[in-house]
């Protein structure tokens, strides 16, 4: 067995979470996929089971955050400097499915799980999470209402998209890619219109100032 004594629970989670995946599609999202996943590693079941105290969500949780460190590693920051938003953000969500694509049953099941009713709240905090770690990655800084406007639009095409990606059998999932560009131009689209509404009202005369200076007029 691997000495964990060195490992925190967290670095125990990333480093079995893809292999659970690997079985999950077999074993369901479970004891016995975690199990071989960490007898695999050398890494004592019960350690394992310690580090997973939260079920199948805590696994599919941990999952999901190596499909995202994956994600940032295939679309390193030197590549998304010299692209435009549109194309960062299609690199990373197609990054990101590239990363699922060896594990669509897995996820089918993790899905499948996350939809029922005591687990909408934590699929809801990782769906965020994932949106939020490509705006990021993006360069997005918005802290204004933006920052929330921008991670749900792209939170919404994600999820439509991954509902044409379980079942797409096209070569190179040529048909999902298709549907996330037309999804990621109607985003864009929105942008623009929004960027220019902000525009046209920045100077326009505020009827809240006007009163406020009659019923306060300056000295």
């Amino acid at each position: 067995m691997t000495d964990t004594a060195d490992m925190t629970l967290d670095e125990i989670r990333l480093a079995l979470a893809p292999s659970i995946a690997e079985n999950a599609a077999f074993d369901g999202w479970g004891d016995a996929a975690r199990d071989m996943a960490a007898e695999l590693a050398g890494i004592d079941r019960d350690v394992a089971a310690l580090a997973f105290e939260g079920g199948a969500v805590a696994m599919i949780d941990a999952w999901f955050a190596s499909i995202d460190a994956a994600m940032l590693l295939a679309v390193p920051p030197e590549h998304l400097a010299v692209m435009k938003i549109r194309q960062r953000i299609t690199s990373l969500v197609e990054a990101r499915l590239d990363a699922l694509a060896p594990h669509r049953e897995a996820l089918r099941r993790a899905l499948a799980i996350l939809a029922m009713p005591q687990n909408v709240a934590t699929a809801a905090k990782l769906g965020w999470r994932s949106a939020d770690a490509m705006w990021r990655a993006a360069g997005d800084t918005a802290t204004d209402y933006n920052h929330y406007t921008k991670r749900t639009m792209l939170l919404g095409v994600y999820a439509a998209t991954i509902t044409v990606f379980l079942d797409d059998e096209s070569d190179g999932y040529v048909d999902t890619k298709a549907f996330l560009s037309r999804r990621i131009d109607n985003i864009m689209q929105i942008e623009k219109a929004k960027a220019g509404f902000i525009r046209r009202t920045r100077h326009r005369p505020s009827l809240s100032r006007f009163v406020g200076r009659l019923r306060y007029p300056v000295a």
